[in-house]
């Protein structure tokens, strides 16, 4: 009873590349290590400065939003609820950003002392 392999026979083969095909080796060589080198590197700091750059624009436009709207709401409560009185507008406006500021004071966490800080 003679056996057969399953599929077609693999012989070994040296790791001695043919006299043509080193560069062809090295190019390959040099380009994948310059993809990864791509990959570890430049992806993530472009990544990083997209999410700066965008950041820093959404803060300008939220800034400049509540400035704006801040300005619509004294100009509102000036000539339709105090009758011209900007003192009025302006002190009820500066209300409501002390008391968001207060919430916002009360929602803080405090930090843990660190282990080597001396205690006052």
């Amino acid at each position: 009873m003679e056996t057969q392999p399953d599929g077609p026979v693999q012989r070994p083969t040296t790791d001695a590349p043919a006299s043509g095909d080193w560069p062809a080796r090295a190019a390959d060589l040099v380009d994948s290590g310059v993809s990864l080198l791509r990959d570890k590197t430049v992806r993530p700091l472009a990544l990083a400065a997209r999410v700066i750059v965008f950041g820093v624009l959404v803060f300008a436009a939220a800034l400049v939003t509540v400035v704006l709207l801040s300005i619509a709401l004294i100009r509102l409560l000036t000539v339709y609820v105090f009758d011209g009185r900007v003192w009025a507008a302006d002190l009820l406006v500066g209300a409501i950003f002390v008391a968001i500021g207060l919430v916002a004071w009360s929602q803080r966490t405090t930090r843990a002392p660190k282990a080597g800080a001396a205690r006052q």
